[in-house]
């Protein structure tokens, strides 16, 4: 009993101690509610969005598909816009900086999306991770047509400290586990650290008991 009280102790402290630096982004509200984006002819970039810390070795987006009109799972790909495959991708990190066709022109969220559209073949709604040139960081982007160069773009969210080079350079490290598509998220991590807590609390309880017991 005892040992496994113990057992009870470590893994709660590991997940405790796993969980206590991870966040994750929930995104699930309509993307253009409140403009008139949908209805007015042309690409419209909807700004407004969301400024975050993001650990890329720990934080999560999740992304809710009915909100988006995305189906999961992720299907995703990390790679220079050439590289990028024409089918069965919904979720993108782009690591070119710059527009090929017109590298004078200042890489924001179109350029981006410019790039992306010109190598899928697909349509579909998805979303992208770019390095905007003018801000000097990278922002997170929904488009409501990955294939489509008019498609409307809202910008769901920067990076505010993965600016400058340090930015760059840690674009190549986004992976799929950086994204959920799903209708339940994973519980945040003060929910979890209170399982752990009360995980912790029993086993402790456990220990009271057996020391009872014995004497």
């Amino acid at each position: 009993m005892r040992r496994a009280a113990f057992s009870c102790i470590g893994l709660a402290f590991f997940a405790f101690s796993s969980t206590a630096q991870a966040s994750t982004f929930r995104f699930d509200t309509d993307p253009f509610a409140g403009t008139p984006a949908l209805t007015t002819p042309g690409r419209q970039i909807i700004g407004g969005e969301d400024f975050i810390n993001f650990s890329i070795a720990n934080d999560v987006f999740s992304l809710d598909p009915a909100a988006f009109g995305v189906s999961g799972p992720v299907n995703f790909v990390n790679v220079a816009a050439g590289n990028i495959p024409a089918t069965g991708v919904n979720v993108v990190v782009l690591e070119s900086f710059d527009d090929d066709n017109n590298p004078l022109t200042p890489f924001g969220a179109g350029q981006a999306a410019n790039l992306i559209a010109n190598q899928i073949t697909t349509p579909g709604a998805g979303f992208f991770v770019y390095f905007n040139q003018g801000l000097d960081l990278p922002r997170l982007v929904f488009s409501t047509d990955l294939n489509d160069n008019t498609a409307d773009l809202k910008v769901l969210a920067r990076m505010i400290n993965l600016n400058g080079q340090t930015g760059r350079n840690a674009l190549p490290n986004f992976r799929a586990e950086n994204f959920e598509i799903t209708s339940t998220p994973v519980p945040e991590p003060s929910t979890l650290t209170m399982i752990a807590l009360g995980a912790i609390g029993g086993a402790r309880r456990l220990l009271r008991r057996k020391r009872a017991s014995i004497a």
